[in-house]
């Protein structure tokens, strides 16, 4: 079964761990500020991507020095699912953080864990491969970043708004706080930033092929629509040219009129253009409009 475009922005974040001690600690931050549950009594983590859960070991080791107490098989499909549940490595993290373990537990965006730019991105990062999605741009343009922690979300808008430079959208869901993407160029940018270049040039090359065919399509229509005009008036042209024959009055007309009359009948799908073209000497496309409105006028002269 071939990987979502999600899956595929996500598999490129795991390449590589973060070398630097502080940029593990930010990535892990954003990962348990998004992640299923984070709290005392444990932290669980879910997911989909083969990838995540390669990673999500390593990282936890090179940030806390800490394993999962309980971690599924890489080997296994579906769900993946990660436990903490030991009091002292849950201290060992909430410590690494700021909180207290053993207090009243409010979780927050500690400022100080992404001071740094390229904390920040490792944040968001974390924030994304946790609690994150993009949709195939195929489709449509949305990228997402969903926690239960109404005061995460809050901060996360702000630390989104001051490194893009552009704000979320935000919205309640099902008992989750979501902050969105909706345009194009800023989940491309959004995407660059977490370190999916190749999502992000995916996002760009979906944008110009919409554009490209919607072009296309556009001129499509037009030639159609100019097409139809083109029957439209021969058909009545035709129509015209005949009467006159009919009525004797065709061969009396000035040798323009006469000659005008010849093309369209022995051309009837020309357009303008072509049939100006074809005249013998070439005339301009006004002049022969002009002639077939006059033949169409002589024919309704005559018939009334």
């Amino acid at each position: 079964m071939a990987s979502s475009f999600s899956a595929c922005a996500k598999a490129e974040l795991c390449k590589s761990i973060p070398q630097k001690s502080c940029c593990a600690l930010a990535e892990c931050f954003g990962i348990l500020l998004f992640c299923n549950s984070f709290g005392a009594d444990g932290i669980r983590i879910i997911t989909e991507s083969r990838e995540f859960s390669q990673r999500l070991p390593k990282l936890f080791r090179k940030a806390f020095g800490v394993t999962f107490d309980q971690q599924p098989d890489e080997e296994s499909s579906g769900k993946h699912n990660f436990q903490i549940t030991s009091p002292e490595k849950i201290a060992v993290i909430m410590e690494a953080y700021g909180f207290e373990p053993n207090g009243t537990l409010s979780l927050h965006i500690n400022l100080p864990i992404v001071e740094d730019d390229c904390c920040r991105a490792a944040f968001l990062r974390g924030a994304f491969l946790a609690g994150g999605s993009v949709t195939d741009p195929a489709k449509a343009y949305h990228l997402e970043f969903t926690t239960v922690h109404q005061r995460v979300a809050r901060e996360a808008y702000t630390l989104v708004q001051e490194v893009l430079n552009f704000a979320p959208k935000s919205a309640s869901r099902g008992g989750g706080q979501v902050l969105y993407l909706k345009q194009s160029d800023q989940i491309s940018d959004c995407l660059a930033y977490l370190g999916a270049s190749v999502a992000a040039m995916g996002i760009i090359e979906a944008k110009l092929e919409k554009e490209l065919n919607n072009k296309v399509n556009r001129r499509c229509n037009c030639d159609e629509a100019n097409t139809s005009k083109v029957v439209v008036a021969a058909q009545e042209q035709i129509a015209a040219i005949r009467i006159l024959r009919e009525r004797g009055v065709l061969e009396q007309l000035p040798d323009k009129l006469l000659k005008a009359a010849i093309a369209r009948e022995e051309y009837p799908e020309y357009s303008l253009s072509e049939l100006a073209a074809v005249m013998e000497p070439a005339i301009s496309k006004p002049a022969m409009n002009h002639r077939l409105k006059k033949l169409v006028q002589l024919s309704q002269e005559v018939s009334q």
